[in-house]
């Protein structure tokens, strides 16, 4: 699949998930992730939706058969269980996809925000 197909994908599913213009979707190596209000809590890569799990979705997921995220790199393969493939019966629910992502929503941490370069005065206790 290749960049424009996993785009519109993409798009595709940020258009089920969330109002138009709520969910950014953005290159992220070889695929696109879904970002909203700065947290990626998905991607599309090969044509697979994966999303950010916590513990209870991983379980979820896993009982119906779903793997996490996994990549061949530098002669080794590599996983990544903090997202795993969305199963099938969830994609084909639209409520239960959204349901599912902001689940994910909930499970990403938001992105730290940028310290400042000034040092803050400390007060002594006592």
């Amino acid at each position: 699949m290749g960049s424009e197909a996993t785009r519109s994908l993409a798009l595709e599913f940020a258009s089920q998930i969330a109002p138009p213009g709520a969910i950014d979707v953005r290159r992220f190596f070889g695929g696109s992730a879904l970002v909203r209000n700065g947290a990626q809590f998905g991607f599309v890569m090969k044509g697979i939706l994966y999303l950010r799990v916590d513990a209870a979705m991983r379980a979820e997921f896993e009982a119906d058969g779903s793997e996490p995220f996994s990549y061949r790199a530098a002669g080794r393969d590599v996983t990544v269980r903090r997202y795993y493939a969305v199963p099938a019966h969830v994609i084909d629910d639209p409520s239960l996809l959204r349901t599912c992502s902001e689940r994910a929503l909930h499970a990403t941490p938001l992105p730290a925000r940028k310290r400042s370069n000034t040092t803050p005065a400390v007060t002594p206790c006592g």
